[in-house]
């Protein structure tokens, strides 16, 4: 039986052996890298092995696409026209615990847990002795880590796990997944431990990145690795979760200020930009470092949303207005033809959105493939401003914040074309976050926290159509994967998971 735990060794040549996975609790032979155990001596190897845990979340297994955009391929905002089978078992909940994507997600996602478990572990033994110079460096790759451990465990919690917090009501003693403080050790046992117990660690990793990032007085320019900016922003999002507004807030109102952002595109010509080439969006805090060489080819997240026929959904069209620049960058194909309409054909191509490379589409070329996956952006520190304000009773910084994003529709031209209401600007922001963030995977996780009834598998576009209607999305909980289970290293299944597949 094979089990999750496999030490994938880290280094600059990765790919070679890093995706075997032994029969055992935890692969301990050495690939053409750095071993995790014996090889952690030097900062060198140490940056080496961090860069594997980037690798690792940048697999199009992990935040490469399949753990990225779950959250919105299992929602109402996106459409399937069923040409082709990928991620079908999901958008038609259909899935079950042998389900591939849930497996691999549950496997990569916990090779970078373990993995910077092991550089942290290696990082504290090494600092004591080490020189000034040196010990500035370890505290940069520790900030690093403890960043990567969070964003891998959020993401693993949201999609093996209750929603912690559900319109106020504390699910935070369900199951979650597996903390891993120290590297689990070949054949050892474990078990699932609370969701409440996960979201402990989250935050205790982003403050203690928070502290190395201190403590080093420096970090890199690169939005492709953590800084101080992405990781308040992964805790901007961790305290939107917990429901604990005033400390979302800040923390998206640090990652703003650490980014140096105040404003976001607000005209076509600017919008389209950010998304013209690789690494173009500069309102991204932390991006993946896909480009021309280094891609998921077939298994991309453009490829998704184009040959792989995903789109927006109907639904999710009528939220937008006319003079909407966010629609810019949608376009679609017929299949065998040339003209340009959503779901103007059986089988409609959607031209990839945000991870349409230069608009791109069948006819006038372009590849998806390589285009950007950015994960932590501006645009979602302000709506969880506005949200966390709404929250508190302010409307007035609520209408502040999120006009700052909602003037993409250009016929808002100020807060006083928002609503005047807490309720109706709440209902405001919710749609907002569906038009904002569609392609960035956070539909589920909004749907799911609001507690909101919706439906699910969109079909027979243009109309809005669906095949599951008046869905509570929070009581659904997606199984572990079922070799983990049969594994038999201490992780049991979530008790009646099947009970709650929308039907």
């Amino acid at each position: 039986m094979k089990n999750i735990f496999i030490k994938a060794l880290a280094g600059v040549m990765l790919t070679a052996g890093a995706t075997s996975c032994g029969d055992k609790f935890l692969e301990t032979d050495i690939y053409n890298a750095v071993d995790l155990d014996t090889g952690l001596s030097t900062p060198t190897s140490i940056g080496y092995a961090l860069n594997g845990a980037y690798y690792r979340l940048s697999q199009y297994y992990f935040s490469g696409n399949y753990a990225n955009n779950i959250g919105d391929i299992m929602s109402d905002i996106t459409y399937w026209n069923g040409k082709t089978n990928h991620f079908n078992s999901l958008y038609s909940c259909t899935y079950v615990d042998t389900d591939i994507y849930l497996s691999y997600i549950w496997q990569d996602g916990y090779k970078v847990v373990d993995n910077s478990a092991r550089i942290l572990k290696a990082i504290d033994e090494l600092l004591p002795e080490a020189n000034a110079a040196d010990a500035a460096e370890l505290q940069r790759y520790k900030a690093e880590a403890h960043a990567l451990r969070a964003y891998a465990m959020l993401y693993m919690t949201n999609i093996y796990g209750h929603q912690v917090k559900v319109n106020g009501q504390d699910f935070s003693n369900e199951l979650g997944v597996v903390v891993v403080n120290e590297p689990v050790e070949a054949f050892a046992e474990v078990k699932r431990n609370s969701v409440g117990e996960c979201y402990t660690q989250i935050l205790s990793d982003l403050n203690a990145s928070l502290t190395a990032f201190q403590a080093a007085g420096e970090w890199s320019n690169e939005k492709v690795v953590f800084t101080p900016a992405s990781v308040y922003g992964v805790m901007a999002r961790t305290k939107l979760y917990l429901e604990d507004w005033a400390g979302a807030a800040d923390a998206a109102k640090n990652a703003l200020s650490a980014a140096g952002i105040s404003s976001v595109a607000s005209t076509e010509a600017a919008y389209d930009a950010l998304y013209q080439s690789t690494y173009s969006n500069s309102e991204s805090l932390f991006y993946l470092a896909l480009d021309v060489k280094t891609n998921w080819s077939a298994n991309s997240c453009g490829t998704l949303y184009t040959t792989y026929n995903y789109s927006p959904s109907p639904y999710l069209m009528s939220l937008y207005g006319e003079n909407d620049i966010r629609t810019s960058i949608f376009n679609w194909t017929v299949e065998g033809g040339t003209e340009y309409a959503p779901y103007g054909a059986t089988t409609p191509i959607f031209g990839g959105g945000k991870f349409g490379f230069g608009n791109f589409d069948q006819v006038r070329g372009g590849n998806p493939a390589v285009q950007t996956t950015y994960l932590i952006n501006a645009p979602e520190m302000f709506l969880i401003q506005a949200e966390a304000a709404v929250k508190q009773n302010d409307v007035n910084t609520a209408k502040a914040a999120l006009f700052t994003v909602a003037k993409r529709n250009q016929d808002i031209t100020s807060v006083n074309d928002l609503p005047g209401t807490a309720d109706a600007l709440m209902s405001f922001i919710q749609d907002e976050r569906a038009r904002e963030l569609f392609q960035e995977g956070h539909r589920l996780w909004d749907l799911r926290r609001w507690g909101k009834t919706t439906n699910l598998y969109a079909y027979d576009a243009p109309n809005v159509n669906y095949m599951f209607k008046n869905i509570v999305v929070s009581d659904v909980i997606l199984p572990i994967p079922d070799s983990e289970i049969n594994a038999g290293f201490g992780v049991e299944q979530t008790p009646n998971w099947a009970a709650t597949r929308p039907q």
